[in-house]
């Protein structure tokens, strides 16, 4: 996957990009584009061919617009890449929640794959400086909230909302990774898994590899396939959702009093 950095570009221009909050011109002829259409053509461009097919002229070309006008309204591909992420972090439903913050805080994972599997460019995107707009501001407010109240310091109501996003991003990468291999290979991962057992059956040996041979067969039966993506999201999601209920437990729990 080809690397990108969000925040890479003007500070000042990203912020005034991200939050509307260039002055409009009240004379002169209407502008032939749109801050709005250029990101619109600008992410159907990357969902359709991948971020690395997104550029300032393929983006001018796909409006029928010349290179140069798009550097109107973005300074540069750092900039334009700011307001596509902060765009799509608006589709998140940020639906309410009956239940604990678990149940909160799971549903966060899952809108946050689904977003990722809508957009799978994002993945190629670094966003250890994210861009600050509004729907970035507005989904990190929407996640603390999550465990907001459930006796978690500030610095660990951030840590666990990482711990989340961050679990989702690689779980997905490997989701879609393994449907990119389908769509270039033409080969199920069925199809690959009965190609390939035969033969390794001739050439391995299963006693010098014991627990390897059960569980890879175990695992090949029930999915037929040697990963299924679904089974790992929901295994692991379970596992780092446990993980935050023994933290929450433990700050929780009766206190003992130290004799003195």
């Amino acid at each position: 996957m080809n690397q990108e950095y969000s925040g890479s570009g003007d500070p000042a221009r990203s912020l005034e990009l991200l939050w509307r909050r260039r002055p409009q011109p009240t004379r002169g002829p209407k502008p032939a584009l749109t801050v709005e259409g250029i990101v619109e053509a600008a992410v159907r461009i990357a969902d359709a061919e991948g971020i690395g097919a997104m550029s300032m002229r393929r983006v001018a070309d796909e409006l029928g617009a010349g290179a140069m006008t798009l550097y109107r309204y973005f300074p540069g591909k750092g900039e334009l890449l700011d307001v596509m992420l902060d765009t799509v972090y608006g589709e998140l439903p940020r639906r309410e929640v009956d239940g604990d913050w678990r149940a909160r805080l799971d549903e966060v994972a899952r809108e946050n794959r689904e977003l990722y599997l809508r957009h799978p460019w994002m993945l190629q995107i670094a966003v250890s400086r994210p861009p600050l707009g509004p729907h970035v501001m507005a989904k990190y407010e929407y996640e603390l909230e999550a465990v907001e109240g459930i006796g978690l310091t500030d610095v660990e109501m951030d840590a666990t909302v990482a711990l989340v996003n961050g679990y989702v991003h690689g779980a997905v990468r490997t989701d879609v990774e393994a449907r990119q291999v389908i769509q270039r290979s033409g080969m199920t991962d069925k199809e690959w898994w009965l190609a390939h057992v035969p033969h390794l059956d001739k050439i391995a040996d299963a006693q010098q590899f014991p627990l390897a041979t059960r569980v890879g067969t175990t695992v090949g039966n029930e999915f037929d396939a040697p990963y299924d993506s679904d089974h790992a999201f929901e295994y692991g999601l379970a596992r780092l959702l446990d993980g935050v209920s023994a933290l929450v437990e433990n700050r929780s729990g009766p206190k003992v009093r130290k004799k003195l």
